[in-house]
């Protein structure tokens, strides 16, 4: 069922995560399906990113996405965008002091984080993009 009935207001269904702030106005923070499972554990993407956007230089973005591991199931690759060089990136990841499994295996450089229509991030072009550059 894509339409939901909540707190008497009806809800299209879209995967997102936000909340409604006091003039009624909905700002989405994360998605519920942006995962991935490495070794048996569930990897918040959302997460692994907001970690690493806190100790990062202004003016550059990132966007984390997961491929295929013939060991553990799947990769955490790291998209970033910006007037940096992966030794920064590196170097923050490293800051943020994340649990092991959330860093990422690889690191891939893009011109720009690639986005929708909508200004969301493109989740389905990240995902090409990292697997080109494997």
């Amino acid at each position: 069922m894509v339409i939901i009935e909540l707190d008497g207001k009806r809800w299209y269904k879209t995967g997102d995560k936000g909340h409604l702030d006091e003039d009624a106005f909905l700002t989405i923070v994360d998605r519920y399906s942006w995962f991935a499972k490495i070794g048996g554990e569930i990897i918040n993407l959302g997460a692994v990113e907001s970690a690493i956007v806190q100790v990062m230089l202004e003016g550059i973005e990132v966007l984390a996405t997961s491929l295929p591991d013939s060991r553990k199931g799947e990769q955490v690759v790291m998209l970033f965008a910006g007037e940096t060089e992966e030794p920064v990136v590196k170097q923050a990841i490293k800051d943020a002091k994340l649990n092991p499994l959330m860093i990422p295996s690889r690191l891939v450089s893009v011109a720009a984080i690639p986005k929708l229509g909508s200004g969301k991030s493109d989740f389905r072009q990240a995902k090409l993009l990292a697997g080109e550059a494997v």
